[in-house]
């Protein structure tokens, strides 16, 4: 593909200043999308090795990766359904995970390479609808997608799993599916003002969605109830710079009562608070300064429910600053650390910090090279402590 498009439009392909690798094909693909059809593909790199390690060799590099193909439906421009859009999205995952392979991370509750998991494989990530309605105000979803998408959302940046993206998927994911998992589900959304909205959300709980070889199901075979989600929040303008920020209080509830084992359990119960705030701009430009987010997330445990990792509660806080050097404007450079509380006799906290720097190589390619610290790997009392290197590269052809 990329040597028939060369000899249409050389200049046009690893064009720095486009959104694509590949370009706007002689000029078709922006025309598609002016029309209401906008194609992507994207793609997401992670490699990981252990630096150093207090009871372990080093041991091997690892290298995932994701890539996802994308088609987002102006339905307005395509069929004349006002305020309506529509998105189908399928990701195919590969590669291998160094938290499952290395024993200096042995037991890990997080991963040094958030892009691995739940089945390398081809999975329908997306397939919904949106419609809008009174001038906006009310905005409802249906059809197949994550929860993390709409509730419980945060930027996925770093490449240690404890701080990118929505948390509460990654230590309840007998229940709250994240990315690229998808399942039956609606979200209605009300927006109070403009900066300020409410949503709630039903989710097919259903542990097929998690098999391999179901990765484009459509069935409502296996399901066993369903997880609530509410949600508010508020996107304010702080300060007189307005400074962007986003804060998000969440609540979700369980309907299922029942274990992978058929056994009887609690039904589970997640409460959420995260934000997003803008600090400062560097000199008076709104796209560079510096960024702090956080968020704190607390599950009900059941001793009896075999699924259950004992996790009770994880907070994450970090920082991060774009264009600190006025010759790399876009560049970013971020630190961060999280916490995650495993609520068992002989373990306690599980620490994962993580520095790196994103060089904006391109507007359609992004590397970010970084260093990880894990404190007590598995939140055992006296468990191992490892410093593992890794580079993170995004790009969209």
């Amino acid at each position: 593909m990329i040597a028939g498009c060369t000899q249409a439009q050389a200049s046009d392909i690893f064009d720095p200043n486009s959104p694509y690798m590949l370009g706007s094909f002689n000029g078709q693909r922006t025309a598609l999308k002016d029309a209401g059809y906008d194609f992507s593909v994207g793609y997401t790199g992670e490699a990981a090795g252990v630096l150093d390690s207090d009871k372990t060799s080093k041991g091997s590099t690892k290298y995932a990766d994701q890539t996802a193909l994308n088609a987002n439906l102006d339905l307005n421009k395509i069929l004349g359904w006002k305020d309506t859009e529509a998105q189908v999205t399928i990701t195919y995952r590969s590669g291998q995970n160094l938290t499952g392979s290395s024993d200096a991370l042995k037991g890990q509750l997080s991963q040094v390479q958030e892009v691995y998991g739940r089945g390398q494989t081809w999975r329908l990530t997306n397939l919904w609808i949106k419609k809008q309605f009174f001038d906006q105000k009310l905005d409802v979803k249906i059809g197949r997608f994550g929860q993390a998408g709409e509730f419980n959302g945060a930027n996925c940046d770093f490449q240690n799993l404890a701080l990118c993206g929505g948390q509460i998927g990654n230590w309840a994911g007998d229940q709250w599916y994240n990315w690229p998992v998808s399942q039956w589900a609606i979200r209605a959304k009300y927006n109070f003002e403009p900066n300020l909205y409410m949503q709630v959300g039903v989710f097919e709980h259903n542990n097929e969605n998690l098999r391999r070889s179901k990765g484009f199901n459509l069935s409502t075979d296996g399901s066993n109830g369903a997880i609530i989600p509410v949600e508010l929040v508020w996107q304010p303008k702080l300060s007189q710079n307005n400074l962007p920020g986003e804060y998000r209080l969440g609540y979700s509830y369980s309907t299922v009562d029942r274990s992978t084992q058929n056994t009887k359990v609690e039904r589970k119960q997640i409460v959420w608070v995260s934000m997003k705030q803008k600090l400062m701009d560097h000199l008076g430009d709104a796209n560079r300064g510096l960024t702090l987010s956080a968020s704190a997330s607390f599950f009900n445990n059941d001793k009896n429910n075999p699924d259950d990792r004992q996790i009770s509660d994880m907070q994450n806080m970090a920082f991060s600053y774009t264009g600190l050097f006025d010759a790399r404007e876009k560049d970013e450079i971020a630190v961060g650390v999280g916490r995650i509380h495993r609520k068992l006799p002989g373990y306690d906290n599980e620490y994962n910090a993580e520095i790196y720097y994103g060089i904006h190589a391109t507007n359609w390619l992004t590397v970010r090279p970084n260093v990880q610290y894990i404190h007590h790997v598995g939140a055992l009392k006296d468990g191992n402590n490892a410093w593992v290197g890794g580079l993170k590269f995004m790009t969209v052809f």
